[in-house]
């Protein structure tokens, strides 16, 4: 080492390199205090999905997860109901229901987390169209 290198003492980057490991909804704020990403991933808890829709009223990403998570809730509680009149195969296919559900709300977190509008089949036209009213 030269005498210029012994002198210059080793500096570390006070701020790390910021990446951009999530899309835009990351850094936008919402009228309840939160991140877009945050707050649509907690949609997809029931009860906190319904406060969101009645407190939200202008974050559209917000709104649309919380009413695409309350419209799937709905469809599978009524399918449990549909299913618990089917004697044998409902009886089956309740029990297979509810574990399934489960994987599709942490799936739903995960997307809505990523920042994204994940629509799902048949529900996810239903709540764009619901957002399109005013």
């Amino acid at each position: 080492m030269n005498e210029n290198e012994k002198k210059t003492p080793a500096t570390i980057d006070q701020e790390p390199e910021k990446t951009n490991n999530h899309s835009k909804a990351e850094g936008n704020k919402t009228s309840i205090g939160l991140t877009e990403n945050v707050g649509g991933l907690l949609c997809y808890i029931f009860i906190i999905g319904l406060i969101f829709l009645f407190v939200e009223k202008e974050n559209r990403f917000i709104r649309f997860h919380a009413l695409q998570s309350v419209f799937t809730a709905i469809a599978i509680f009524l399918i449990s109901i549909i299913l618990g009149f089917i004697p044998l195969v409902g009886a089956i296919a309740s029990l297979l229901l509810s574990p399934l559900a489960f994987v599709l709300m942490i799936f739903m977190m995960y997307q809505a987390y990523q920042g994204n509008y994940y629509k799902l089949p048949f529900i996810g036209d239903i709540v764009e169209s619901q957002l399109e009213k005013p």
